[in-house]
């Protein structure tokens, strides 16, 4: 019985002693998994995404219809813009706050200001060379 601990037995195939796998089983994780937020944003993107192939949109043509500049609906698909969010809706004929929930209260107010989550990059902190 204690004898599988004394003893670095290795499984079949495997690089690791059991006892050091029996270790690293109840340690913290350390992996790179993405957190629970950027996962829901992502499948966010998703949703909007496939609701804009459905309709057979695109983003440039949003972008030529509701006169934004190029490129505006594809970053509001994944930052906060309000024009863009707001064609993104038109076009699809939907409300905004029905599409990106984590930009909107349930009321449908709009969160202001936005949380950091909402971006794909974090902001940057003014730098000490500028002050």
């Amino acid at each position: 019985m204690f004898a599988d601990y004394i003893t670095p037995k290795k499984e079949a195939g495997q690089g690791l002693p059991i006892w050091i796998k029996d270790l690293l089983m109840h340690r913290a994780s350390t992996s790179d998994k993405t957190s629970r937020e950027e996962r829901r944003r992502l499948e966010e993107v998703g949703r909007i995404r496939d609701r804009l192939t459905r309709a057979k949109l695109t983003l440039t043509a949003i972008d030529k219809a509701y006169d934004l500049p190029t490129g505006t609906a594809g970053n509001a698909v994944h930052e906060p813009h309000l024009a863009g969010e707001r064609a993104i809706a038109a076009a699809l004929k939907m409300r905004p706050e029905h599409l990106w929930r984590t930009r909107y209260h349930a009321d449908g107010q709009r969160i202001t200001p936005q949380p950091a989550e909402n971006y794909r990059h974090t902001r940057r902190q003014p730098s000490q060379e500028a002050a």
